[in-house]
């Protein structure tokens, strides 16, 4: 069976384009990182933004909890949800630890550096090749055990590091399988043909620091993207930053809500719906004063797993089916041309 790694090697990356700035002695936003303006582009204070609308917030034990996240999914392609099970103390150890990986000196960090044809450790969002510009971020992805990376960068001090990054994920794996259950029953896809969501799933974690930035008016921390997934599931710390785009109103600031996480809708699953749930399109602005931190947890199904669009009664397909390594292969090389190139 292949693996998310596998996949992404199949893709490797100059080191360029891996290497993150040295933001400890960036006093300046280099050319390099200074994005053009544009009409709906200007992070002004992060602090300062007010959504012009407001995303759902969901209570995981309200009886109506399936009919509300299949709504969300639809009207929004993603929602922010409560009384999730997911103990505040490991939330909020988890942030301790991405933290603390992120404060380290950059010649630590770089000594787990992403290899270019790698999935894991530490480097630049995976999307840069496709922009002009670099953006104001570095990240560390963990896929399965962090200890190989770990070791590396706190050769005598690794494993309270461990402990919690693998706590978490297994956490994250359970709210995911509970909150793909209930969307799969919004869409009416049964349980035989989803027997993968609690036994085989392939899943990642992206720790993402956003360092404060000198002039966050010329920066960009992510650049507008969908994610590779089914479903993300992010915790954000209590600074502002991310953004979704919705169709009719414009890019909406998705502000930090306590103990909520922020559930968004990834191509894979915008797939299965047959276009009925959108997949998100999201951007990070950055602080001028202070670092933002996120922890993404992408969730989705195996590689070999077939991507068959569910249609309505007398409705067809949008989209050929497609694997869901065929459709990493497509989206590495076309970024977001992908769904188009599997248009029907």
């Amino acid at each position: 069976m292949s693996t998310l790694s596998e996949a992404f090697r199949d893709f490797p990356l100059h080191l360029h384009h891996i290497i993150p700035l040295d933001f400890n002695s960036a006093r300046v936003v280099p050319e390099s990182h200074i994005w053009p303006k544009s009409d709906d582009f200007s992070s002004h204070d992060c602090d300062q933004q007010q959504p012009t609308n407001s995303l759902p917030l969901i209570d995981l034990n309200d009886p109506q909890a399936k009919q509300l996240i299949g709504d969300a999914c639809e009207t929004w392609g993603a929602f922010q949800v409560v009384n999730h099970g997911i103990p505040l103390n490991l939330l909020n150890d988890a942030e301790s630890e991405t933290r603390r990986l992120f404060s380290l000196p950059t010649t630590q960090k770089l000594k787990a550096l992403r290899a270019p044809g790698g999935a894991t450790g530490y480097g630049i969002a995976r999307i840069t090749p496709f922009f002009s510009k670099y953006m104001w971020h570095e990240g560390f992805t963990v896929i399965g055990s962090p200890f190989e990376h770990a070791k590396q960068l706190w050769p005598h001090d690794d494993a309270q590091f461990c402990d919690v990054i693998e706590n978490y994920q297994k956490e994250m794996r359970i709210l995911a399988e509970r909150l793909t259950k209930l969307i799969f029953k919004s869409l009416e896809i049964s349980e035989k043909s989803s027997t993968w969501v609690a036994s085989n799933s392939t899943n990642a974690l992206q720790l993402n620091s956003y360092p404060s930035c000198p002039d966050p008016n010329r920066a960009l921390g992510l650049a507008p993207h969908t994610d590779t997934s089914l479903l993300t599931i992010l915790r954000q710390s209590s600074i502002s930053g991310l953004q979704i785009f919705k169709e009719g109103v414009g890019w909406v600031s998705v502000l930090p809500i306590s103990n909520a996480l922020v559930v968004n809708v990834g191509d894979l699953l915008h797939i299965l719906s047959n276009a009925r749930f959108p997949n998100v399109l999201h951007r990070v602005l950055v602080n001028q004063k202070r670092q933002r931190l996120s922890m993404a947890y992408f969730y989705c199904p195996p590689m070999e797993f077939e991507l068959v669009p569910v249609t309505a009664s007398g409705q067809a397909p949008r989209y050929r089916p497609v694997t869901k390594k065929e459709f990493i292969s497509i989206k590495a090389k076309h970024l977001d041309k992908a769904l188009s190139l599997i248009k029907l």
